[in-house]
């Protein structure tokens, strides 16, 4: 990883146990997790997209100010991972402004036209996202834009790849959550980058199950110049073991070098 995008995930990290230490206690009563993207939420190759669309109103007395989450996504061809946080000063449930910081690292081979053969990608990113919640009923939408750096090594080297060394660039996107009713969700999330023309898109639709967890199908897609996948799945998502909350989701995979396989993810989330 390069020397900034190794300070910029330091910065995430730093800032994300100064808040955990100075922020309230966690939350009474359930708190959805993370669903996705971020590689979804990030997303690679392009980003690794993590969910951060799943926040929804408390009970508490106390409004928590920020969230912690973090994420593993891998195919037969990939695997990333991610961590990072929200922080929105007048509480997770009010509209306002929010910050998104996300770091992330994985691998990935895709087919190289120039030189005829696979080249394995080392993926590094940090993304600096200020934005604003919107909150309408049950009906919440994040909106973001701000600094997506990253950092590529191809091996072997492809010089007909945009996606080479450090690069610095702009990053646009938003997360929803949506309860149509008292038993089902909507989630869905959605990012794009001036680096490599990177993206990423997800949609996914719930049933609530023993009031439990919501579970229900999935679609998403990601890419970039050198690299482009669709995907097709299942996800449970909203589980909550003490203050984690935690999201999964699997199903097939393929991408733009026809090749499929079967993917899965996991994320966790805390509220502080």
């Amino acid at each position: 990883m390069g020397r900034i995008v190794r300070v910029l995930a330091a910065l995430v990290l730093a800032v994300g146990v100064g808040f955990a230490g100075h922020a309230s206690a966690e939350p009474e009563g359930p708190a959805p997790a993370q669903g996705d993207d971020a590689p979804f939420e990030t997303d690679e190759p392009g980003e690794l997209a993590p969910d951060t669309t799943l926040i929804r109103q408390s009970d508490s007395l106390l409004d928590p100010t920020v969230l912690l989450f973090a994420g593993v996504d891998g195919w037969r061809h990939g695997v990333f991972a991610h961590s990072g946080l929200l922080w929105s000063p007048q509480g997770l449930d009010r509209s306002g402004f929010t910050l998104k910081l996300l770091s992330g690292t994985g691998l990935y081979t895709f087919w190289s036209g120039a030189l005829k053969t696979d080249v394995v990608a080392a993926q590094s990113t940090a993304f600096i996202l200020p934005g604003w919640r919107f909150i309408h009923g049950k009906l919440q939408v994040t909106a973001f834009a701000g600094l997506d750096v990253q950092e590529h090594r191809l091996s072997p080297d492809d010089l007909s790849s945009r996606l080479r060394g450090q690069l610095w660039g702009a990053r646009v996107g938003f997360d929803l959550w949506f309860q149509p009713s008292p038993v089902t969700m909507v989630s869905a999330d959605a990012s794009a980058s001036t680096v490599g023309r990177s993206y990423s898109a997800r949609l996914a639709y719930g049933w609530r199950l023993l009031d439990l967890v919501y579970a229900g199908p999935e679609i998403g897609a990601l890419g970039s110049d050198n690299y482009r996948q669709v995907r097709a799945g299942f996800h449970t998502t909203g589980l909550r073991t003490g203050p984690v909350e935690w999201a999964a989701s699997a199903g097939w995979a393929g991408d733009s070098d026809r090749r499929g396989s079967l993917y899965g993810r996991i994320s966790v989330m805390a509220r502080r």
